[in-house]
């Protein structure tokens, strides 16, 4: 395997690193206190990659089985245990496990056991903000064929 192509073509470098600090606030708040921290979004990644961090507040919550056409997911458990589909059957992991999925790959995830934190990594760095603040905004609220919809356009394929 080697390096892929160039993507920066400057002889000398440049002044882009991005950085955000521990203390912000969360960019998405859910009404069952599930929060979504924007740590890198594709517009700020050049659309190689977004990543978020996603606390569990408590209550059993996420998504169950599907997968995405366009995206590969990975996680890495901070703290806590997240319960991850990984096609086949859940399996628990806990803070410093990593878990990807390609694209097409089936999978899910939940906090089957309280409160935990993880950091969710999509490549390329697709739009998931409108997907995160569409579902806090009260995605129950929508009919069959609005729901569908929303899905489709954030490629979310439930199985």
């Amino acid at each position: 395997m080697s390096y892929p192509p160039p993507i920066y073509h400057g002889d000398s470098g440049e002044v882009s690193a991005h950085v955000v600090r521990a203390g912000i606030e969360p960019a998405v708040v859910y009404p069952n206190g599930n929060k979504v921290f924007y740590l890198a979004q594709g517009t700020e990644t050049s659309g190689t990659f977004g990543l978020y961090r996603w606390e569990f507040a408590g209550p059993e919550s996420g998504p169950g089985a599907h997968f995405h056409r366009t995206i590969t997911e990975s996680f890495y458990v901070l703290e806590g245990t997240v319960t991850i589909f990984d096609g086949t059957s859940w399996v628990k992991t806990h803070a410093g496990d990593f878990a990807h999925v390609p694209a097409g790959g089936i999978h899910g995830f939940r906090n089957s056991d309280g409160a935990a934190k993880m950091l969710l990594h999509f490549a390329p760095g697709a739009p998931r903000e409108a997907y995160f603040e569409g579902l806090a905004a009260g995605i129950g609220d929508f009919d069959e064929d609005a729901y569908a919809r929303f899905m489709r356009e954030h490629d979310n394929h439930w199985l």
